[in-house]
């Protein structure tokens, strides 16, 4: 990954953590029901997590308490308009938009010696099967300080009023009270430390519960997406709920969600074709095991890209130069449908999701689309990074090279 890294493409936003902030962070994990962390620094997100503490413990998803219970913690101002590397829920990151907007000042002023526990409440304990994913509706977000500062706020203030009472100004005992508040607390009598739950209602989303589901719900009719094949086999047995249901290696997902003006694929569309050119030269790229040359030569250089092309057996110039294919023969033939003359993958990975879709939705299509065609791979830097730097590993270095110039280049 050292090359992603020197050309800032990966986790590039992350922030350091280290000294006291540790202890606060150990303090949140505690306090949520997990274990601490062994590490003397790390680096954090938005919501908190820190890939070097998921390495640690094995776990992607540590700060989950099971799937249906996902925390955040939040430790300093920094993280306000962080990415959410890792999200468990496609909605994450507007959730924290969310959460700043409505108490980013408290939020400043808490971190300056506190650190905040954060649930994000579905009213849901756990799940049982897969068709849970349905009940997400309003999400609570709630906020619990370490070391209970508002509770040591309140007993703060009582003694205050304590020792303004009669003549109780002169109780040494009292006085030893408040100094022991003051110098474990600090003078908490005019921090604002409430913080109210924040509610936030969902609407289509994406979810890594039972192996990721794509929940769409605002179209014609309710549609679940499935990532897992097990998972799938298991919804489809359930008869009490008027939902569709797909695996995404289904082909015929592609064609319910552009009957249900969900994505369309215009190769009349700028776009459309710019991103064609990015995915005709992955596809090539896959086939270009035993190159002679450096694969971003020959996906880059006009004369060696033809040589290796003609090289190809038949069927993998038909895959990577379909969209040319119909085009020419539409020209004369107005009878060609796309879909007879272009591979399905590189077919798919041409969609893009419906104009009419508003923008959360258009993100999230986006996503369901860089996974069930995972071809141009800048839109899957975008949408998907996990899947991305899973795929990155596997280039060698002149795919590497090509790939992050290719990003770079369209930043």
């Amino acid at each position: 990954m050292q090359k992603l890294k020197e050309a800032n493409l990966y986790r590039s936003e992350l922030i350091p953590i280290s000294g006291k902030l540790v202890a606060r962070y150990n303090q949140c994990l505690l306090k949520l029901g997990f274990t601490e962390t062994k590490l003397a620094s790390f680096t954090i997100d938005g919501i908190g997590w820190s890939p070097e503490i998921a390495e640690e413990k094995n776990n992607a998803s540590y700060l989950n308490n099971g799937e249906a219970n996902p925390h955040c913690i939040l430790i300093t101002p920094l993280q306000k308009g962080l990415p959410v590397y890792n999200p468990f829920h496609s909605y994450d990151r507007e959730v924290m938009k969310l959460v700043f907007q409505k108490h980013g000042d408290k939020i400043n002023n808490i971190t300056r010696d506190s650190a905040i526990c954060v649930d994000f409440d579905q009213n849901i304990d756990v799940f049982y099967d897969p068709l849970d994913v349905l009940r997400y509706k309003d999400i609570t977000v709630k906020f619990r300080l370490v070391n209970d500062l508002d509770k040591a706020k309140k007993e703060q203030l009582a003694l205050v009023e304590l020792f303004n009472k009669d003549n109780n100004f002169i109780d040494e005992t009292i006085h030893q009270q408040l100094l022991a508040s003051a110098k474990e607390y600090g003078d908490l009598r005019e921090r604002d430390l409430n913080l109210e739950p924040v509610s936030f209602t969902t609407d289509s989303f994406y979810t890594k519960a039972f192996g990721g589901i794509y929940v769409l719900r605002d179209f014609i009719l309710p549609m679940l997406v499935f990532e897992s094949e097990e998972t799938y086999k298991e919804a489809i047995q359930d008869t009490m709920h008027d939902v569709l249901m797909y695996h995404i290696s289904h082909p015929e997902l592609m064609e319910k969600l552009r009957d249900h003006s969900i994505v369309e694929c215009n190769l009349d569309e700028e776009m459309t074709m710019k991103r064609y050119g990015r995915i005709k030269k992955f596809v090539f790229s896959e086939y270009l095991k035993e190159a002679k040359h450096p694969v971003k030569d020959i996906l880059d250089d006009k004369m060696l890209f033809k040589g290796y092309l003609n090289k190809l057996e038949i069927s993998a110039r038909k895959k990577v130069m379909g969209v040319e294919r119909y085009l020419e023969k539409v020209q004369v033939n107005k009878d060609y449908k796309i879909e007879d003359l272009v591979d399905d993958e590189v077919y798919f990975a041409l969609h893009n999701p419906h104009s009419s879709l508003k923008p959360n939705h258009q993100d999230l299509i986006w996503k369901l689309l860089v996974n069930v065609a995972p071809k141009d791979i800048l839109f899957l830097y975008w949408y998907d990074k996990e899947e991305f730097y899973k795929q990155y590993k596997a280039w060698d270095d002149s795919m590497k090279e090509w790939v992050i110039n290719t990003i770079k280049t369209n930043f």
